[in-house]
């Protein structure tokens, strides 16, 4: 792997991937508290963020699995208004016997629709990518479609269905540096 960049805000047109701040905990809050957003999160059943407690200790959990280049799991800022819209993250997979590393989204359903989860992936691909990582991996359950349409977007190749890094079937979509830079 080439030499990490360093963690520093990405900037899109209309977007701002930057690290959880505290005064965005009400805001982790509400995202994290609707099953809605946390169905399509991890193994199991849904849980739910209970309360501003919760939300304080999570964004110091995210600050600690973001210390290290390329790796974070950030928030993602709408600039015209400074709402945050949700969460991007680029972070190793559970599991993971060779260092694979997965790319993620959720965003408050306020803000979902939007393209935000196309654009801030492609910006945190792009700092991937340039931090020297090899390929980047995406999981989704088997029915989440907008996250597979957002995989496709990104020019992700779907090689179907895997058992590896969660528990049970998840959809696995794979994209390599090379891949990207002939893109990009």
């Amino acid at each position: 792997m080439a030499v990490p960049l360093a963690n520093a805000p990405l900037t899109t047109d209309r977007l701002l991937v930057r690290p959880w701040r505290h005064d965005d905990a009400e805001r982790m809050l509400d995202i994290m508290s609707r099953v809605e957003v946390t169905k399509w999160l991890g193994d199991g059943a849904p849980y739910v963020m209970r309360d501003l407690d919760e939300a304080h200790a999570r964004i110091d959990r995210l600050a600690e699995r973001s210390a290290t280049p390329p790796l974070l799991y950030w928030a993602v800022e709408v600039r015209a208004t400074g709402q945050v819209a949700g969460s991007v993250l680029l972070l190793t997979l559970p599991n993971a016997e060779d260092g694979e590393v997965e790319i993620g989204w959720h965003l408050h359903p306020d803000s979902q629709g939007r393209g935000y989860a196309t654009e801030a992936a492609a910006a945190l691909m792009a700092h991937g990518f340039a931090g020297g990582l090899p390929e980047i991996h995406a999981l989704t359950h088997l029915d989440n479609a907008p996250s597979q349409n957002v995989c496709r977007k990104l020019g992700m190749h779907d090689l179907g269905v895997v058992e590896r890094w969660y528990d049970g079937p998840s959809q696995h979509f794979l994209i390599t540096a090379q891949e990207w830079r002939a893109r990009h």
